[in-house]
């Protein structure tokens, strides 16, 4: 595999190795700021932050966590949609020497609850909605201050006035909050003067600069450690991958949410870095979104299939001109090569499939936007990163293209292990290599192809859910005797959530009772779509359930119904 034989299909433009800049992600700002500083860097519902505002306001951000104590290593949750202060937040965390865990809004008291204890975060960030959750959970956890802030705050007049009664009319929800003992406003930091920025004292090969929570290949969910330099070498492989875009001269549609390291990679850091603005939308909306194309113009537009295909079935597409469309690079599901042909038709640009993991950075492999596409192919993969197959039989290197077998890659932009729990991170390496968990082959160029999932991860709609999550909040009903998760084919999200339920002799409950109870104690993309109520549940001789035997029933299910 030393060969690399992907790189004979490299285009010339695309080097092969690349001298990543040896420094700490928020010095990428100070530069931003310091070469483009009146160009605008954050674009968000009608209101823009040009990147010395940005670099400013990080600042505020970092000085003020300081003085409520934060120091060098601590932890600091950020649960915040893709919006000003998501960015504003990221940067100023890190310039304050400490490390950030992001939180989906979409989580519950218990999900919060679980990642707060894990990573010990002291202070949280969050949107002034999911303050009421936070104050449940908080006395078990080591949270020492809240800062809330609002989406109202960077709207421009007069959506900023009306925005509270739309907000309490959609949710019910109004929240006063004082600014005093462990609450803070986010407003009121960025009413302070603007400090001194100070030297960084940050090791970029071995600070987390993120801890990104994955369930990886087992378990619960783990804190994945993200260096400085992981995340600037994935960024850096990402832009000589997208090599006829010009620095600073680029927009950039931010619909993948910032909490997922797609998102936080390829939108926010890959911005910064590159001096491109970026066109912020705090949740995807079919019409928002197109309307959004058509006003801002962006060039590049990172998304899922889910966030393509939605677009593609909305009636009024053709209305809409999203000519300024040159790229799109596809990530956390599989890419149908219909959706494919179907969005560039419309857009003129290019869409391609890429492939990475949380432990990744996230992207490892991606096929050329501009030179040669293998059609149901994850491509080849980025430069400086290598890619073997391990047999399934030896587990040892493949010995011929076309072998099945675990993908395994090296590179930069892998992580340095799990928060905590070495062992774990030490059986997810073999001789150097990061087992991804995912069963593929390479044919004789270098183009790496999926096949199946080592782990039972599910994803849907680009949402990653670990079917322990699922079944533990099920066998907490009194009527569960047994069930298990599992992911079956959906059209529209990739898959979707199936739950296989044996009931306790006696007990009777509709799936409109499982869904409701589901919904109390899970984030809406973790709930189950699809119940099916059995007799018994197949097994082990030891009593283990069998997923995959459930999975491949569906599967043949699928098969009759189209052929």
């Amino acid at each position: 595999m030393t060969e690399k034989p992907w790189l004979a299909h490299y285009p010339p433009e695309i080097p092969a190795a690349i001298d990543y800049p040896d420094q700490p992600l928020p010095l990428f700002l100070t530069k931003a700021a310091a070469e483009y500083g009146g160009k605008m860097a954050v674009h968000f519902l009608g209101k823009e932050l040009s990147y010395k505002e940005l670099y400013d306001s990080a600042l505020k951000t970092a000085a003020y966590l300081k003085k409520i104590g934060i120091q060098k290593g601590d932890r600091v949750a950020i649960m915040l949609p893709n919006s000003p202060q998501a960015v504003i937040s990221f940067y100023g965390v890190m310039i304050a020497g400490a490390v950030v865990v992001q939180f989906n809004p979409l989580y519950t008291e218990r999900e919060m609850e679980y990642q707060l204890k894990d990573c010990g975060a002291k202070v949280i960030i969050s949107l002034d909605l999911l303050y009421p959750r936070i104050q449940k959970i908080i006395s078990n956890t080591s949270l020492e201050h809240v800062i809330v802030t609002a989406i109202k705050d960077y709207l421009p007049f007069p959506k900023n006035m009306i925005y509270p009664f739309i907000q309490k009319k959609q949710t019910g929800i109004v929240v006063q909050i004082e600014n005093r003992n462990n609450n803070h406003h986010f407003k009121k930091i960025m009413e302070e003067p603007v400090p001194k920025e100070e030297p960084l004292n940050i090791d970029v090969d071995n600070d987390p600069a993120v801890l990104q929570y994955t369930g990886g290949t087992t378990g619960f969910p783990k804190g994945v450690m993200l260096t400085h330099k992981n995340l600037v070498a994935n960024a850096s492989m990402c832009d000589v991958w997208m090599y006829k875009f010009q620095k600073g001269g680029e927009t950039i549609l931010g619909i993948i949410p910032f909490f997922h390291v797609y998102g936080m990679t390829t939108v926010m850091i890959l911005s910064v870095m590159q001096g491109y603005k970026m066109v912020l939308l705090p949740k995807f909306d079919v019409k928002t979104t197109l309307k959004t194309i058509q006003k801002q113009k962006p060039t590049i537009f990172p998304g899922a299939p889910t966030i393509y295909i939605a677009l593609l079935n909305d009636p009024d597409i053709t209305k809409y001109d999203l000519s300024s469309i040159d790229a799109c690079i596809s990530g956390s599901a599989p890419l149908p090569v219909d959706v494919q042909q179907k969005f560039e038709d419309v857009t003129g640009g290019k869409l391609v499939e890429g492939y990475g993991l949380t432990e990744t950075s996230p992207v490892t492999h991606a096929n050329f936007i501009w030179g040669d596409r293998v059609k149901g192919s994850i491509g080849v993969p980025w430069p400086d990163t290598d890619a073997v197959i391990l047999s399934m039989q030896t587990n040892e290197p493949a010995g011929k293209p076309g072998e099945l077998g675990e993908i395994a890659v090296k590179g930069p932009q892998v992580m340095k292990g799990y928060w905590n729990r070495p062992e774990e991170t030490e059986q997810t390496f073999k001789d150097g290599w990061f087992l991804t968990g995912d069963i593929g082959y390479m044919d004789e160029s270098g183009y790496f192809y999926i096949v199946d999932r080592k782990k039972d991860m599910i994803i849907a709609g680009g949402f990653n859910i670990y079917p322990r999550d699922v079944e533990e909040v099920l066998y907490e009903h009194e009527a569960i005797q047994e069930a298990v998760v599992a992911g079956v084919p959906d059209p529209y999200r990739g898959e979707t959530v199936k739950a296989y339920i044996v009931l306790k002799e006696g007990y009777k409950v509709t799936e409109q009772e499982f869904d409701d109870y589901c919904r109390k104690h899970l984030a809406a993309f973790k709930v189950p779509r699809i119940y099916e109520f059995r007799e018994e549940l197949p097994k082990t001789a030891v009593g283990k359930i069998l997923r995959r035997v459930l999975i491949e029933e569906e599967k043949k299910k699928l098969e009759e119904k189209t052929s």
